[in-house]
């Protein structure tokens, strides 16, 4: 251990985890999972850093890497590990071995951790549930009109509306299920845009999303943004999509809600666990009861300030980034109670 109780901790989560790591005064290194092709590479990794502890998003595609090197770990479900992954024999099977070796594991819903416990019943006593807890810094220097230009998009902004997309471009977040719909409604309403945001995950789906993309009337794609600016680009559109086939839960609705911002989104339970349709967002179930929803939101002023006054509400008083943080830093505990062992 590090000084003072401290631990140095390899972190395969999400940044906002590392800052409550840090916050604790844990040393955190952060890595992405894609980014490291088999244990090897941890193992080289935590000998050259000295590592203690680590942390994973994902029980599978994190979790099967941290198996078998000797540190104490903790587990945050994603979703698709949940959703997709425990279908698969081979996966659901290393997925619970990672949950035996595992410290704790964190499940953002009750629903999520009572699939956990149905599928890994061994796991039952370490599974917790701790919703994501969101704060939102739009960058002030952000200008909207620029952002517009660089998508391609030249109209006034005062007469647009901008529906933004935001994912990783890979299939399961499946950003093209919108496309032909939304873009037969631009047609008759060229006022209507949908950009889709989000780093390059999948390379290969990558290209086809770009290839349909440039073929998309109204359809634009650009390249990941720094939080700041994206958080501004939220705060400045006109409603956040989200077409996944799964989700955990999507931090950029939550996000959305957070700075006042009307959401439409699938209908799928990890969405439906955060929006309740009419209430908090918009959920659909199709292209087109998609468009039918949103030219409504559009021409129903009412509808939006009463979904985003709900959303706001919804969202201060169940994903608190302070709740968040003392669940973690007391879960943190017990990886170091295993290391003083």
């Amino acid at each position: 251990m590090t000084g003072r109780g401290y631990i140095s901790f390899l972190s395969l989560a999400i940044r906002i985890s590392r800052d409550h790591l840090e916050a604790a005064g844990h040393v955190c290194i952060l890595k992405d999972a894609s980014d490291l092709e088999n244990s090897s590479e941890i193992a080289k990794l935590i000998e050259a850093e000295s590592l203690e502890a680590a942390l994973a998003l994902h029980l599978y595609r994190g979790g099967r890497l941290l198996r078998g090197h000797g540190i104490p770990f903790g587990i945050i479900f994603g979703g698709t590990d949940l959703n997709e992954d425990v279908n698969h024999g081979e996966k659901k099977e290393v997925m619970g071995k990672v949950l035996e070796e595992a410290r704790f594991a964190v499940a953002f819903t009750e629903s999520m951790k009572e699939m956990a416990q149905t599928q890994w019943p061994h796991a039952r006593g370490k599974i917790y549930v701790q919703s994501q807890g969101i704060v939102t810094g739009p960058n002030s220097a952000f200008n909207w009109n620029t952002f517009l230009r660089q998508s391609g998009i030249n109209q006034s902004a005062d007469n647009l509306h901008i529906f933004l997309l935001v994912c990783g471009l890979r299939q399961v977040k499946d950003p093209l299920y919108l496309v032909d719909a939304f873009s037969e409604w631009h047609r008759e309403e060229p006022n209507v845009y949908m950009v889709i945001v989000g780093p390059e995950v999948d390379p290969v789906f990558t290209r086809e999303v770009g290839a349909r993309v440039k073929r998309a009337a109204g359809v634009r794609l650009i390249r990941e943004m720094p939080q700041g600016d994206l958080h501004a680009a939220l705060k400045n559109c006109f409603a956040v999509v989200n077409s996944s086939v799964s989700e955990g839960m999507s931090a950029a609705i939550l996000e959305a809600m957070d700075l006042e911002v009307p959401v439409l989104a699938r209908n799928i339970p990890g969405n439906a666990a955060v929006v309740k349709h009419e209430v908090t967002g918009l959920l659909f179930s199709d292209p087109q009861e998609f468009v039918q929803l949103a030219k409504r939101l559009v021409s129903d002023p009412a509808l939006e300030r009463e979904i985003v006054a709900n959303g706001r509400e919804y969202v201060r008083a169940r994903h608190s980034w302070q709740a968040e943080r003392c669940t973690y830093q007391n879960l943190i505990r017990t990886l170091e109670g295993s290391i003083q062992d």
